[in-house]
């Protein structure tokens, strides 16, 4: 998003004002264009054979967003049924879906297995049972490699009190089952959190995969999830990837010398190729000052955008109907019943009411995670792609809010 020479945000030479006004707010807007220059960046980082780029769909699980990156050339990375059938949808090949669920049913884990999709088990009770029922069927192992990473407890998910992955110090009783069912192991998998910035995190990660591989004759790739951190604000510490991706070849391609035989690596981001591009749009409903604080109420809240209370996330908020007037502090906040504050004290230009607040970073883990808590309405998304806008989720109405309730007589 930028200002033009007549003081106008636009998003890909589309003025902001006219797509909040064709759409109504509260709304979703992403940059597909902007998707598709960041998987580029990300291929470009890496110097190997068979790199495999597999979108995280959690991040956001539109099925648009999913057909853009097929087109792209990505696989899919599911952490549910449910994304195994979105993407399946969205014209993504079984092979090229890769399923990796926790905690879930063996049952579920079987409709995995009807769809053809390839399946990473992360424990060691799934994996026997898996054994046992399907010893012809290759899979992944998703590794616990013991690594405290990530930019909040709730994103940070290989340490070792985590409920994810087969503790690295359990892989020998994993390669005893393994060789009791006669299962074939073709992956290894990893994944330590959300928002890492150290790169040291990744290499010391794919270290431990290297050291585990060696116990296995049967690897075809080696997956290292993702994690990459990205700019939240101006002059923000992020991910390094051209330094990464030198790095990490280095050290792959040396390891596939070794193993003497050429290895995929794939890997998994979701936040990394979709956060930037996305932004959501609301209306203040009223500006309303305390004995200490000027609070802008907005026409939307948690139900629509969680990450600032779930996980304190900072997202820039810009005043799009006064682009360059007084600055004031505000604290922005929205209309749910209970406290959901968007930014505190954050400096912005002067607002009045039903001005139009726009919030970056608003790709991944936003709209996927919305709901209709207080009953209301999920807001509409819009693409925007190749110069043209798309509407690609319909705002919700009353007819969907009630569809699966079912009224009796009292």
């Amino acid at each position: 998003m930028h200002l033009n020479s007549n003081n106008i945000y636009q998003i890909d030479n589309i003025a902001v004002t006219e797509l909040c006004s064709k759409y109504e707010l509260p709304l979703y807007v992403y940059n597909g264009d902007a998707m598709i220059t960041q998987l580029q960046k990300l291929k470009n980082a890496f110097s190997i054979e068979h790199l495999k780029v597999n979108y995280a769909c959690k991040a956001l699980t539109n099925i648009n967003i999913l057909k853009l990156f097929q087109k792209g050339g990505t696989g899919l990375d599911t952490v549910s049924i449910q994304e195994v059938w979105t993407g399946l949808r969205a014209g993504f090949s079984p092979h090229d879906i890769i399923y990796t669920p926790n905690c879930v049913s063996m049952d579920e884990i079987k409709m995995a297995v009807n769809e053809g999709v390839k399946i990473n088990i992360d424990n060691l009770s799934i994996l026997e049972q898996f054994g046992h029922e399907f010893p012809h069927i290759p899979v992944c192992l998703r590794v616990n490699p013991h690594i405290y990473a990530g930019g909040n407890k709730n994103i940070s998910v290989g340490h070792v009190d985590s409920k994810f992955g087969i503790s690295i110090y359990q892989i020998p009783h994993a390669k005893r089952i393994i060789e009791t069912t006669g299962l074939k192991i073709e992956g290894l998998h990893m994944h330590t959190g959300s928002d890492i910035l150290d790169i040291e995190v990744f290499l010391q990660g794919v270290d431990i995969l290297f050291d585990i591989t060696r116990k296995f004759e049967t690897i075809q790739y080696i997956d290292l999830g993702s994690g990459f951190k990205v700019s939240y604000k101006q002059n923000d510490l992020y991910t390094d990837i051209d330094q990464l991706g030198q790095m990490l070849s280095e050290k792959f391609n040396e390891f596939c010398r070794e193993y003497g035989r050429t290895l995929d690596l794939v890997i998994e981001p979701g936040k990394f190729l979709v956060s930037n591009s996305g932004y959501f749009f609301a209306k203040v409903n009223v500006i309303k000052q305390t004995t200490s604080t000027v609070f802008a109420g907005i026409d939307t809240g948690f139900n629509h955008l969680i990450r600032p209370m779930l996980y304190n996330a900072y997202h820039h908020i810009t005043n799009i109907s006064n682009p360059g007037g007084k600055q004031r502090i505000y604290t922005v906040v929205g209309y749910i019943c209970e406290t959901d504050t968007f930014g505190w004290n954050r400096k912005l230009d002067e607002i009045k009411e039903e001005d139009i607040l726009a919030f970056n970073n608003a790709g991944a883990y936003c709209f996927s995670m919305s709901s209709n808590y207080n009953s209301r309405f999920r807001p509409a998304e819009v693409l925007i792609y190749k110069g043209k806008d798309y509407l690609i989720r319909k705002r919700e109405s009353m007819d969907d809010l009630l569809k699966n309730q079912i009224e009796i007589e009292l």
